[in-house]
């Protein structure tokens, strides 16, 4: 019987062929609809077990993980270079997308009027930045219980960041509620690891409905710009991500693609960091050997506001819709851009297309018009898929990184003064 990790893989690579033969099917042909019957059923089967231990396992981990790190006094160690790492990937990213799209220039030649139909069957939901930070401040703080019902995981992590301090400040008052849920979260992961014998199928089935379904005349008409996109979230995934990696830790790319690809594969398949969310957890303590206080803190808290590759698309996506619109975008409103579309990223629930909601406040701030979001929503089912499995990657690294400078920090000498 092969390894988990081999049978993700081929997986993967039988339901892209699988789907790639079933595209070329007339659409009425029983065999693609039995085909994409199948496959949408053992898919949503996959994506619904994986959501079912998501809001437990990010409660439980981020209080667990607080909790231990307040105890050992890391927390602010951990807090300040998850958030400098965070920063920095995610602005090296949209560096990358402006400084490629303004070499490519995707969208020249092209013209809005091609795209009129799709424009005007499509209502934008306008939304300033000073109404897209009321509305992400009023997401932080909500009932908890109402949260963890309704799945509002960034509400879950802020109560669970709250709740994990108070734990420590309580001292030895509530350490059995500690104790319970450090219980409940091993119960948790061992769930996680049950569903990971479902993985392969559900990738399998998840690739075959993505491969069949896209549209390939409009993927023709736009190949400029999904070329653009793939290469440079590859470029990032591939060389930038893992060059600050080595930088920082000395492991190679290969150790890294080696603890991760069961995570990296299913965050492509299913294009949704969040329901990736407890197979990354299970790669990065189990693969990877990050420290489960530090790996409990840093990829929920990553799943949440982490989005390298959401943000490389978005800035690329501001500046190929300025092309079709004839609009040469300057240096000060790239720099907008560029600030709006890391706020965004941040503001991006990890669900697939996500970015299409923020997007729209990236192009409102420089004064694109919004209905033109219409063009990248057939296209933008495909693009997801490696912009999310870049995102993943992202948590998966920094969580490496951070677990890699605390352990330096605690490891220097502490100076006397004589």
């Amino acid at each position: 019987m092969p390894s988990l990790n081999l049978q993700i893989v081929i997986a993967a690579v039988l339901g892209v062929l699988i789907g790639s033969w079933a595209s070329g099917l007339a659409d009425d042909s029983l065999t693609k609809d039995y085909l994409l019957y199948g496959a949408g059923i053992a898919g949503s089967f996959f994506i619904d077990l994986l959501k079912m231990v998501l809001i437990p396992l990010v409660f439980t981990s981020i209080v667990v993980g607080v909790a231990n790190l307040q105890a050992h006094r890391q927390a602010n160690r951990v807090w300040k270079y998850t958030l400098i790492f965070f920063v920095c990937s995610t602005s090296l990213a949209m560096i990358l997308a402006l400084v490629a799209t303004n070499i490519v220039k995707p969208g020249e030649g092209l013209h809005l009027s091609m795209f009129a139909d799709a424009m005007e069957n499509f209502s934008a939901k306008q939304m300033t930045p000073g109404e897209f930070f009321v509305q992400f401040m009023h997401s932080l703080f909500q009932n908890p219980f109402s949260a963890l019902a309704e799945g509002n995981i960034l509400s879950v992590v802020v109560f669970a960041l709250f709740l994990g301090v108070a734990l420590v400040m309580s001292g030895g008052r509530a350490k059995n509620v500690l104790i319970v849920l450090q219980e409940f979260l091993d119960l948790i992961m061992r769930i996680v690891g049950w569903i990971m014998y479902l993985a392969p199928l559900g990738i399998f089935a998840l690739l075959i409905k993505l491969v069949a379904t896209q549209n390939s005349e409009l993927l023709s008409t736009l190949s400029v710009f999904i070329a653009l996109v793939f290469v440079t979230t590859i470029v990032h995934g591939a060389v930038v991500l893992p060059a600050i990696l080595y930088a920082i830790t000395k492991k190679s790319p290969l150790w890294f693609w080696r603890g991760s690809r069961e995570a990296l594969i299913t965050a492509f398949a299913t294009s949704s960091s969040s329901a990736t969310l407890p197979i990354t957890m299970r790669c990065t303590e189990e693969n990877l050997k990050v420290r489960k206080e530090i790996a409990g803190f840093v990829v929920p808290m990553g799943a949440t506001i982490n989005m390298d590759g959401t943000a490389l698309y978005e800035a690329a996506a501001a500046l190929f819709i300025a092309n079709l619109v004839g609009i040469d975008l300057t240096l000060g409103q790239q720099l907008i851009v560029f600030i709006t579309a890391m706020i965004a990223s941040m503001g991006a629930p990890g669900i697939p297309s996500a970015g299409m909601v923020t997007m729209i406040m990236v192009l409102q701030s420089v004064g694109l018009p919004a209905e033109a979001i219409a063009i990248l929503l057939p296209i933008d089912r495909v693009l997801d898929t490696i912009r999310t499995a870049v995102n993943v990657q992202g948590d998966m690294i920094g969580s490496v990184v951070v677990d890699k400078l605390v352990g330096d920090d605690d490891a220097q000498p502490v100076s006397t003064n004589t």
